[in-house]
């Protein structure tokens, strides 16, 4: 497994292990791609993530734009991962009812000394966009957490920082 996922998934797990927002709202996130500046995930949807209508409640939408935004920032090696400014979400086609698999790609358009930029993608098993959100976090006081890394282009291998095992 590349180095880039490893250390996204990781990232993912800490936000889990909080036993907060995400880990209440969907759990079972499944992260499948990383690479600096962009990660891949998928969600299948259930009963507690819809609306009143039976499809993908926007609140989910948006708190998967808010959190998909934050691992983007995380495949640029950032541990901790800031803290939003402003998400907006765009809302294209329902997205689903349960049982139906979301799938997300996001990427990191930009990280400067103090704000990242991100979009995401929401797409159905077809391909087809359903919604997409961006995102923009305040990282200016995020650099240089002691977990930090820095990736290959490909993100294949760690080339800067120490990496941790899940034993540390």
């Amino acid at each position: 497994m590349a180095a880039c996922l490893r250390f996204t998934q990781r990232v993912w797990k800490s936000f889990i292990d909080n036993k907060g927002h995400d880990a209440r709202c969907f759990p079972n996130l499944n992260i499948s791609h990383a690479r600096p500046g962009i990660v891949m995930a998928s969600l299948q949807i259930e009963p507690y993530n819809v609306n009143r209508v039976g499809t993908v409640h926007g609140g989910l939408i948006t708190s998967l734009t808010d959190t998909l935004g934050s691992l983007a920032v995380a495949t640029h090696g950032q541990y901790m991962t800031g803290v939003s400014t402003d998400i907006s979400t765009t809302f294209v086609k329902p997205a689903g009812k349960p049982g139906d698999v979301l799938h997300m790609t996001a990427r990191l358009e930009g990280i400067g000394k103090s704000l990242a930029y991100t979009r995401v993608d929401f797409t159905n098993s077809e391909g087809v966009i359903l919604a997409y959100g961006t995102h923009t976090k305040y990282v200016g006081k995020s650099v240089g957490h002691k977990h930090d890394l820095k990736f290959s282009l490909d993100g294949e291998t760690v080339v800067g920082g120490k990496e941790v095992t899940e034993r540390e």
